[in-house]
């Protein structure tokens, strides 16, 4: 069936089995309404500098034409949205570097059977810078070696019940593939995260129990893998509906930071040993530790979570906090603990328009599939591109450590919203054996901080203005890595027909190093087309 104001809708078991078989290749899902709607985009962009050259800049012309489909189900045993796009980028003077872009964004559930075993699935495509001290940029088409295609997909099956009355259990087997394009096939990781969970099905006078064990292993193409086990006990009491605190003491045994012990064994025997004979002796060490939490929810508009505790490698905290009012979202995050994914733009950060709006609404919308359709619309009807770069990350090839802080407020009025983000990352190496190369291997520590602010007005029901102004600084350990980036994006969105809009932009971008500052002005246009 088709209506023009509103995508195409398959009813009845063809939806249903059309999309079991593209997300999860499942039959027997009992689906009941399937929306697809497919699109066309064509962008044409004018640079002044493609090859983002300090010298010799190179003026032209980019022609990118991206055939889409966003699908979403929602049904009592399947919720899922699914966004994919194939770009093709053509250049009018440097054939030779035409190429093809994927972007995906999808998330879901799916209940296998019922009210007992679920599938949790995901997947990102985006462009992602690889080097924090390379050519630093705001654009998906630029030549710029210093970025690429990264793929992140994660399928988590796992079942939850009740053992009697007494106790409730979660058992759940996650698996992320994360890989890039081309020649950086050194970011290649698998990682495999097993846990077992058990609480008291009802609390005794305020008090509760829980229980745990987690098994987490990460293998890296240019690496060594890496292991983690951990087991651990806690006590909660909730002295009202609105405040719960924990404590729990954790054992954990792992191999991230063997090198310390090698030197150490080393050292004291006055032996020179190597790295194979040392393997099975200190692959993991282990250590007991402690730790507290408190989450505090005094109004369904404000939230706050904390958590402090101890591991092998150090302190680990983590904070959260949101706030939001008729008019106005408030969120805060402050967390120091490992990362174990190459990619670090995995809904957890920040890296473009979409990823910031998908933090930002998590005050609004817990469940990540309703969420994630609320960013669509939301990015369509403000005629925001998703890939707008608003911070930029890099790519690790080990396991590393990350202290990252991020504030944000959005003012939502009735025609007008806008997004203020500060932000500040610093990431080190926690795997020092590991003969992988990134930034992390020139720098003990990479530090990135920077602003972006995003506004957007409805100027009439058909037109819309957006800005987004950014700036990034990013330094290691010495000067000759450090680099700033500032951009300026200006477009005005306007709605032509039912299912066609269009967009004119123009953006202004400095880059501020050592080996090669640049500047670059681009004007864009853009059609989109629903069918």
């Amino acid at each position: 069936m088709y209506e023009r104001d509103r995508p195409i809708v398959y009813r009845g078991a063809v939806g249903a089995h059309l999309a079991a078989m593209m997300l999860l290749s499942t039959a027997g899902v009992l689906a009941q309404t399937v929306s697809i709607t497919p699109y066309l985009s064509v962008t044409e962009t004018l640079t002044n500098n493609v090859r983002l050259g300090s010298v010799d800049t190179q003026s032209e012309q980019t022609t990118e034409i991206s055939p889409s489909v966003r699908m979403s189900i929602q049904n009592a045993r399947l919720k899922t949205n699914f966004d994919y796009s194939l770009s093709r980028v053509s250049y009018a003077h440097n054939t030779s570097s035409d190429h093809n872009q994927n972007t995906l964004n999808t998330s879901g559930t799916f209940e296998a059977i019922e009210k007992w075993a679920f599938v949790d699935f995901g997947g990102t495509i985006s462009q992602q810078t690889i080097s924090a001290f390379g050519t630093q940029s705001t654009s998906t088409t630029a030549i710029n070696s210093n970025q690429t295609e990264v793929s992140n997909y994660r399928i988590s099956p796992y079942v939850q019940g009740r053992f009697g009355k007494a106790v409730d259990y979660t058992a759940r087997l996650g698996r992320t593939l994360t890989s890039s394009d081309g020649n950086n096939a050194g970011f290649n990781t698998a990682s495999t995260n097993s846990t077992v969970t058990l609480r008291n099905a009802s609390a005794f006078k305020n008090m509760g129990w829980t229980a745990d064990m987690s098994r987490q292993q990460a293998g890296y193409s240019a690496g060594r893998s890496a292991e983690s086990d951990a087991m651990s006990l806690g006590l909660t009491y909730t002295p009202n509906p609105h405040v719960t605190l924990s404590a729990n003491r954790r054992r954990e045994s792992n191999n991230y930071t063997i090198e310390d012990t090698q030197s150490h064994i080393s050292s004291n025997l006055g032996l020179n040993l190597s790295w194979d004979s040392l393997q099975i002796a200190v692959n993991q060490q282990s250590q007991a530790s402690s730790s507290i939490s408190l989450n505090w929810l005094p109004s369904d508009r404000t939230t706050l979570s904390a958590s402090s505790g101890k591991r092998l490698f150090g302190n680990t905290h983590n904070v959260n906090g949101s706030h939001r009012t008729a008019r106005t979202i408030w969120t805060f995050s402050d967390s120091k603990d490992t990362s174990i994914t190459p990619s670090q733009n995995n809904r957890g950060s920040l890296g473009n328009a979409y990823d910031l709006f998908y933090s930002q609404f998590a005050a609004i919308e817990p469940d990540p599939t309703a969420r994630a359709q609320m960013v669509t619309n939301y990015l369509q009807t403000n005629g925001i591109l998703p890939n707008t770069t608003v911070v930029n990350n890099f790519l690790t090839s080990a396991v590393s450590l990350q202290h990252r802080q991020d504030l944000s407020m959005a003012l939502m009025g009735v025609h007008n919203t806008i997004v203020f983000l500060v932000t500040r990352t610093e990431n080190s190496r926690l795997d020092t054996v590991s003969q992988s190369i990134d930034s992390l291997t020139s720098a003990n520590m990479v530090t990135q901080q920077g602003f972006s602010i995003n506004y957007t007005n409805r100027l009439t029901p058909r037109h819309s203005l957006g800005i987004v102004l950014s700036r990034q600084n990013t330094s290691g350990d010495i000067p000759v890595q450090d680099n700033t980036l500032k951009s300026l994006n200006v477009n005005v969105s306007s709605k032509i027909g039912k299912n066609t809009s269009t967009t004119l932009g123009v953006r202004r971008v400095m880059s501020y190093n050592l080996t090669n500052p640049y500047a670059e002005t681009a004007l864009t246009g853009n059609l989109n087309v629903q069918f």
